[in-house]
């Protein structure tokens, strides 16, 4: 078995190609029932969020693996490009690297950002309610959230953290510098437009419109601000009051055209409008940004707003590295062990129930025992297994990994007449998690 990974993200794939790959968790879940049909792929998690999307799975064989989830994404993306240039695909180690450092934030456009890591948390949550993960993906995962938990707790890297929403803030405040005289329109009204909110109000903004399809939801939205909510059919005409204009919707399509804007800057008599599209797929057409009097701002721009940010987090981000490096060495020496534990938890079984047997037919013959006898024979007893166990673990632990460690399980099953543990893959090339599936 390989542990194996191929996506692409905000470093491969420009935003146009990225949107192309941008998944709906419904999307998502068919995605989980196919791979769950493919007697290639023992387990799957599909990472899909505005910067990165990415197939984790367990395989037989990562080259003959490689190619069938290269053209399943091919398939699922709405116009896609080809993808081959800007997919990346790691295996084995480098998967557990790579998925480390997405958890913990370190693969982000933005360093530190807090959402990735509860993004991580719902692809798994739903690769395993979906019944597409077993020992590899559980471990790999649980190990990854506790990794992203663990450097946002010892580092500093997440403190005065920052997202893309707050980039977008940062981008206004170039623009405007005191935000205290400005208003602001949000188009759509979920996660991503309320940690906006929170921001534009931190630094003072004068009023908060807020317009979404679901009216209820701008109405709750703009009351937690004190805000205004909009209609979603007049948002257009809502902008003449904006002076910022900050889209995430989660449409398929564009939401501002180019014509409408026209009409609006005419409206606006001269006064400057920038667009903030923090949406993938992006909600203003491109064009926009060629009228005059407008600024557009895509997602790919809040790079150099992240620029920034890169030199004060680059001390907190190789320490961040040096954790993961450790949990990364740890990872994978518990899954050198996965191959091989089946069999001695089934001799660690079988010596406990003889130890019990032999102790109770000890116990029958001595009924005048005192408690304090009892246990001590009880003791005995657990210390002379214990010590029998301890050279096949440790002769086990020496040749993991190598050729000699079937050998080792063949003769332990034999040696004690155990249950046969399924054959794992003996590539020494390919070697890496191997595991007994129980």
């Amino acid at each position: 078995m390989q542990l194996v990974v191929l996506g692409l993200n905000h470093k491969t794939a420009p935003v146009e190609v990225r949107e192309c790959f941008s998944f709906s968790e419904e999307q998502v879940k068919q995605a989980l029932k196919y791979f769950r049909d493919q007697e290639e792929f023992s387990e799957c998690v599909l990472l899909s969020t505005c910067n990165r999307t990415e197939l984790y799975a367990v395989v037989e064989d990562a080259d003959e693996a490689l190619p069938i989830m290269r053209q399943f994404l091919q398939r699922m993306a709405v116009n896609p490009p080809d993808a081959r240039k800007y997919l990346f695909f790691f295996t084995d180690e480098d998967c557990i690297n790579h998925l480390f450092r997405v958890a913990s934030s370190l693969d982000s456009l933005i360093i530190g950002e807090g959402q990735i890591l509860s993004q991580v948390k719902r692809a798994y949550s739903l690769a395993r309610d979906a019944e597409n993960t077993s020992t590899v993906l559980n471990t790999l995962f649980h190990r990854a959230i506790a990794v992203g938990k663990k450097v946002r707790t010892v580092t500093h890297i997440a403190y005065s953290a920052v997202s893309v929403s707050y980039a977008a803030v940062e981008m206004a405040k170039k623009a405007f510098g005191d935000l205290t005289e400005s208003n602001v329109l949000l188009v759509g009204a979920g996660q991503m437009s309320e940690l906006t909110a929170r921001h534009l109000v931190a630094n003072g903004v004068k009023t908060v419109f807020v317009s979404n399809r679901n009216y209820k939801r701008a109405v709750e939205l703009a009351n937690k601000f004190q805000g205004i909510a909009i209609n979603f059919e007049n948002y257009i005409e809502a902008a003449n009051k904006a002076d910022i204009v900050i889209t995430s919707t989660g449409a398929p399509h564009y939401m501002i055209r180019t014509k409408d804007v026209v009409r609006l800057m005419q409206q606006r008599e001269g006064r400057p409008l920038i667009f903030i599209d923090i949406a993938v797929p992006r909600d203003v057409e491109p064009e926009v940004g060629e009228i005059h009097g407008v600024t557009l701002y895509n997602i790919d721009d809040l790079e150099a707003v992240v620029a920034t940010n890169i030199k004060l987090r680059k001390k907190e981000a190789l320490a961040a590295e040096k954790i993961i490096d450790a949990e990364r060495a740890e990872l994978v020496e518990k899954f050198r062990y996965l191959s091989y534990q089946p069999v001695l938890a089934n001799l660690r079984d079988k010596a406990e129930q003889m130890r019990l047997r032999e102790v109770k037919r000890a116990l029958a013959k001595l009924p005048d025992i005192s408690p304090e006898e009892r246990k001590i024979m009880e003791n005995m007893s657990k210390m002379i297994v214990r010590k029998l166990m301890r050279d096949p673990m440790i002769s086990m632990n020496e040749v993991t990994g190598t050729s000699k460690e079937n050998f080792y399980v063949d003769a332990i099953c034999g040696l004690f007449k155990l249950d046969p543990i399924e054959e794992s893959n003996n590539n020494e090339e390919k070697y890496c998690y191997r595991y007994a599936r129980q």
